[in-house]
């Protein structure tokens, strides 16, 4: 596999494509604040292309995350549409209502239950288990729940995993998010379901987002991925058979950047190949 064409910006391969699904965290924003380069950059294919979907492993749904986005500074109309992993997961905990579920997550997960016929319940009771992240993700870490997930695992319950993200940025720290959670989990001997990227679910709803804003179907060859994220975005778009653009300053940076912070091919390349993933382009930070 080649390596990925480094590119200066979007502008030089924006003509390829009719459509953009775009990573949120780590590629817009830090988690503390967006990047308003990379929302010009969405804003400019909007205007001259073509429908930007955003699609993120965020646990709760799209119309609950928007607000925190705008709050951060970034432009709305950056993107035409939005797709997250709690709305995959809303679907998933649906089809298994009514029940008891053993939410583990912060309270701003809770949209996902709205309306559900579920009662909540602790891993002794529950029928299944929801995972929207870490409670306190400031100062817990997975080994803290390590002693409630081997009850749940040895009871046989299935966890939904809202968000696959293993960790992500936060201003200049990583932080543990709920696939973390889910990889102790599926070591302890439970089975989990990831409703987020690299799986098929989020990438059905993103799709269809994508046909219904350009009101016919567009190829996948004329539809571009664009992440930071190896075992979410990179690997996500190749099984959808997507072109991917690498955005390598986010939670990969050590490993595919040179000493002055630009992506570098090689490095990339070598990174990329390790975890059985390939990208057409990378670079550094979105920009146009």
């Amino acid at each position: 596999m080649s390596p990925p064409r480094i590119l200066g910006g979007l502008s030089e391969i924006a003509d390829a494509y009719d459509a953009l699904l775009c990573d949120v965290w780590g590629v817009i924003h830090n988690g503390v604040s967006a990047f308003p380069e990379a929302g010009a950059a969405l804003r400019r294919f909007r205007e001259a292309r073509g429908p930007v979907v955003l699609i993120s492993n965020a646990s709760r749904p799209a119309r609950f995350v928007t607000p925190q986005l705008v709050g951060l500074g970034a432009m709305e109309e950056s993107w035409s549409g939005f797709v997250t992993s709690g709305d995959a997961t809303r679907t998933a905990v649906e089809a298994r209502a009514p029940g008891q579920v053993w939410a583990v997550g912060p309270e701003e997960g809770h949209p996902i239950y709205d309306s559900l016929d579920l009662t909540f319940s602790g891993p002794e009771e529950a029928d299944f288990i929801v995972c929207t992240g870490l409670v306190d993700d400031e100062r817990e870490t997975p080994e803290d729940y390590r002693g409630a997930l081997t009850l749940a695992a040895g009871r046989g319950l299935t966890m939904i995993c809202a968000n696959p993200d293993k960790v992500v940025q936060r201003g200049s720290r990583l932080v543990y998010c709920a696939g973390a959670l889910a990889d102790l989990y599926a070591a302890l001997g439970g089975e989990v379901v990831m409703a987020g990227k690299p799986h098929a679910e989020i990438y059905r709803l993103a799709l269809a987002e994508v046909e219904r804003l350009a009101a016919r179907q567009v190829p996948r060859a004329r539809i571009l991925a664009i992440g930071d994220g190896l075992p979410t975005d990179v690997l996500g778009a190749n099984a959808q058979g997507l072109d991917c653009l690498f955005v390598t300053a986010g939670i990969h940076a050590a490993e595919t950047q040179d000493a002055e912070g630009r992506a570098n091919a090689a490095r990339t390349q070598a990174f990329l190949a390790q975890g059985g993933a390939h990208a057409a382009y990378a670079l550094a930070a979105l920009t146009w």
